[in-house]
């Protein structure tokens, strides 16, 4: 009987010090960015041209029609889909949803019509389930 109680002691022992470690050491529900995708670019540009962005900047003149947010994902573990937020201010002015396919290296990008908006923009990436990846920010004079 004083046996069964001991090995009943050391097993409980085992399974909280493995239920610790495990989350000490990540066995969690990974982050995007934790579960190998890298953001490798995010810029803001006037245009892209043969896959590449141009025109990067972080101010624009407000006679800038249009401005293009480039996105240059590696190590995509699964296909999947981003959200590009764009927000003028506080205020969200559009959403595009775009893929990402699965594996090395993938690039996309969404644009943006200024209509003359003047004053700070950001692009939000979401993930999928809405959860904030990466933001740029720019400025319209």
């Amino acid at each position: 009987m004083k046996s069964h109680k001991i090995v009943t002691l050391i097993l409980l022992v085992v399974l909280i010090t493995w239920g610790t470690l495990s989350s000490a050491y990540g066995q969690e529900k990974p982050k995007p960015e934790q579960a190998g995708m890298v953001v490798a670019r995010l810029v803001v540009g006037t245009g892209v041209e043969k896959g590449e962005p141009v025109g990067i900047a972080e101010k624009f003149s407000a006679t800038t029609e249009k401005v293009y947010c480039f996105l240059e994902a590696k190590n995509i573990p699964k296909d999947t889909e981003v959200s590009f937020v764009w927000i003028h201010g506080q205020k969200e002015l559009l959403k595009t949803t775009l893929p990402l396919k699965m594996g090395s290296k993938w690039r996309t990008y969404a644009h943006k019509n200024l209509r003359g908006l003047k004053g700070d923009w950001k692009v939000e990436i979401k993930d999928a389930n809405g959860n904030l990846i990466k933001e740029v920010q720019f400025k319209v004079e």
